[in-house]
């Protein structure tokens, strides 16, 4: 079957897009022609820094004929109706069409429309220009003297060529009739800029991709990393060192070359004086190269790797010497930061971090570092930590954002202040919450174990989601420009994760006070916020999003830790039989009072009278008398925080309202009986409240 062919050439594409735009560019490719009925065997898309590549195999070469009845007016119906119909189904008189019909409605129009199977080469033709023109670049540009012209092409660099090709393996591919912005395709594209600049003639992707390969250009990106890294690994072996990898950086720095040539350089051991991370940074920030480590050691060696799109006739010397120029000076700047910013304790610069608003309605960082260090303090005994270490380290916590390192290196902050805090002498827990009050950053980031940096991580967190909170600035969609949520989902991981008893709402309140003078934040609805988070956190670790909407449904529940429990201990009752069969008496239970409330006009929320269950049914007495015996037990298991011996006690509630559904009948004919059995079905709600709300729960 045919297979296409489209590769769209430019100037230099930024390395953070390309991956992006390649993926982009398959999907709204295929999911056009899937749209339109034409299915393929296989779609890959590939990226290079001056291109992007689509190769779609199996398509077939022409689209499958079309055969579609449409119902038209009434025999008889309004002329403008039927004018209507004949000109959607592309028909120019009713001669055209039939009649059928209907028993009840009576007759009908009818019209059979029968499409031949487009060719494939014009479907591509019609679609390939709108995809282009439209491509959802995140920034783009307009080039030339066509830029002055409205809806003149946009794209992320100025297009150059385009290739587009489609047929089989076994003929000559046909040429995909379109141009965009003057550019016709055709079959000419280019190899690498330097290396290989002559024009090369491809037809389909094998030869493409055999070609552009002579021409010192390799398409795919996920091989260009392969080279970059085993070539690096190898030479650093080779002189006795071990790449320090770095799939960020390896990731960029694939998108900077299309023919990759992996180099050495070097700079004075004086260097390694500056803290690792900061050669580190200045290296990969400022030159895109890879550090080296001694081999067996963790310690940096004074070397580093760097990667040329250049196959260079004196081996690479000229751009290793070039590279070592500029690493050196930017070490030299990194060693001046280094020495200045030792020379000043941590403390000393606070009054600076005065001049700085973190927020025009939220204030200065030094008076949001003034409500961290409160609030830590308060926090520190609930989380097992010092409170006076607790209070210092928060007020240092962000002292290194005004150090001349962390100023050059954002990247930097809470790892630089651990340094300077442990060169100044502090408390080895204070120095370690300066870098850690930061995390965990992400899902997958480690969660700190000191109770100090627990205690400032917290503080830090929940002083950002209460003051954003109360200036109205939450997430909303998909926006979320101050990262609330991984704000939130950091508090989380931290009670958790470290198994801390935490009463949100009253450091939610804590927090709030902090705020003088501004409006105070939603408490309840910051809980929900919570909630939500929490749900996504369990749902990626299997528990069910209904069990703890259930749980926080009951009032006060807002220690996260006891939630996660109860709603643990509750997901295994309603796995066993018990537990299923007594959700199904409480639906059935529930139903029934919804029905009879609405009905009434009245709430059966009143105790049942034990006299009039005792003179009824067997099976009502045997009710009563088990939920006011589970009700207790649950309650004085939950009260202990014996989830799973609350949930026992409703387990032997399943046998009573079997029974009770299978013998009573609740709308007796005598209304004191009715009532009391009502109330009997209201007790049994009550008495799974102590657990949960059930009706939150599905199934």
């Amino acid at each position: 079957m045919p297979d296409l062919l489209l590769e769209l050439r430019s100037e230099e594409i930024p390395a953070r897009m390309q991956r992006r735009a390649a993926e982009d560019l398959k999907k709204l490719v295929t999911d056009a022609l899937v749209a339109r009925g034409f299915l393929y065997e296989g779609a890959k898309a590939f990226s290079t820094p001056r291109r992007l590549a689509l190769h779609i195999a199996g398509l077939p070469a022409r689209g499958e004929a079309v055969r579609e009845e449409r119902r038209g007016p009434r025999v008889g119906a309004p002329e403008a109706a039927v004018q209507g119909f004949l000109k959607g189904a592309g028909l120019t008189s009713l001669d055209q069409a039939t009649t059928v019909t209907d028993p009840k409605k009576g007759e009908f129009y009818r019209a059979v429309i029968e499409r031949p199977g487009r060719e494939t080469l014009d479907v591509l033709a019609e679609l390939l220009p709108e995809i282009i023109k439209s491509f959802p670049w995140p920034k783009s540009m307009r080039w030339g003297a066509a830029s002055a012209e409205p809806g003149s092409l946009r794209w992320v660099r100025p297009l150059q060529s385009i290739v587009a090709t489609f047929g089989p393996e076994t003929e000559t591919p046909e040429v995909v009739p379109f141009s965009v912005a003057g550019i016709a395709a055709g079959t000419t594209t280019y190899g690498h800029r330097f290396l290989a600049p002559e024009a090369i003639e491809v037809r389909r992707f094998d030869d493409y991709i055999q070609a552009l390969e002579r021409a010192k250009v390799v398409l795919d990106p996920e091989r260009r990393k392969d080279v970059i890294l085993h070539d690096a690994r190898d030479l650093a072996f080779a002189r006795g060192l071990d790449l320090v990898e770095d799939e960020g950086l390896l990731e960029e720095v694939s998108g900077l070359v299309e023919w990759p040539v992996v180099l050495m350089g070097s700079f004075d051991e004086s260097f390694l004086d500056i803290p690792a991370e900061a050669i580190r940074a200045t290296i990969r920030a400022n030159q895109k190269c890879f550090v080296l480590r001694k081999s067996g050691s963790e310690d940096l060696a004074p070397a580093f790797i760097l990667v040329s799109n250049l196959v260079a006739s004196d081996g690479g010397q000229a751009i290793t010497a070039g590279n070592e120029r500029v690493v050196r000076a930017r070490l030299s700047d990194a060693k001046f930061f280094w020495e200045t910013d030792k020379a000043t304790r941590l403390e000393d610069r606070l009054p600076k971090l005065d001049t700085i608003v973190f927020h025009e309605k939220l204030g200065t960082q030094g008076a949001r570092i003034a409500r961290i260090a409160a609030l830590a303090k308060d926090l520190a005994p609930l989380v097992g930590a010092d409170p006076e270490l607790a209070e210092r380290a928060a007020r240092l916590a962000k002292a290194d954002l005004v150090t001349e390192m962390v100023g050059e290196f954002p990247e930097l902050q809470g790892l630089m202040g651990r340094k300077y805090a442990t060169l100044q002498g502090h408390h080895e827990s204070v120095c370690a919450a300066i870098e850690e009050h930061y995390k965990p950053v992400g899902p997958s980031d480690r969660v700190p174990s000191d109770p100090v940096s627990i205690a400032v991580a917290l503080a830090d967190k929940l002083d950002t989601l209460v003051g954003f909170w109360a200036i109205n600035e939450k997430p909303t969609g998909s926006k979320d420009p101050f990262a609330l949520r991984r704000a939130a989902l950091g508090v989380i991981r931290l009670i958790l994760d470290r198994g801390r008893r935490l009463r949100l709402l009253e450091q939610v309140g804590a927090a709030d006070r902090g705020l003088a003078g501004r409006a105070g934040a939603d408490a309840q609805d910051l809980l929900g916020f919570f909630a939500d988070r929490l749900k996504v956190y369990l749902r990626d670790q299997g528990a069910r999003h209904d069990l703890i909407d259930a749980v926080f449904a009951l009032p006060g529940q807002d220690d996260l830790l006891m939630v996660v429990r109860r709603v643990e201990a509750l997901g295994q009752f309603l796995d066993t039989e018990d537990g299923k069969n007594l959700l199904a008496g409480y639906k059935r239970a529930a139903n029934i009072l919804r029905i009879e409330e609405k009905k009434d006009g009245r709430a059966y929320d009143a105790a049942p009278d034990a006299t009039l269950a005792a003179a009824g049914e067997p099976a009502e007495r045997a009710l009563a008398e088990a939920l006011a015996k589970a009700r207790e037990t649950a309650s004085a298991a939950v009260a202990r925080e014996d989830f799973s011996g609350a949930m026992q006690a409703l387990s032997t509630l399943r046998a009573p309202v079997d029974a009770f559904f299978q013998d009573v009948t609740v709308n007796a004919p005598d209304p004191k009986l009715r009532e009391n059995r009502l109330a009997l079905l209201n007790a049994l709600r009550a008495a799974t409240r102590e657990v949960a709300d059930f009706s939150k729960i599905e199934g």
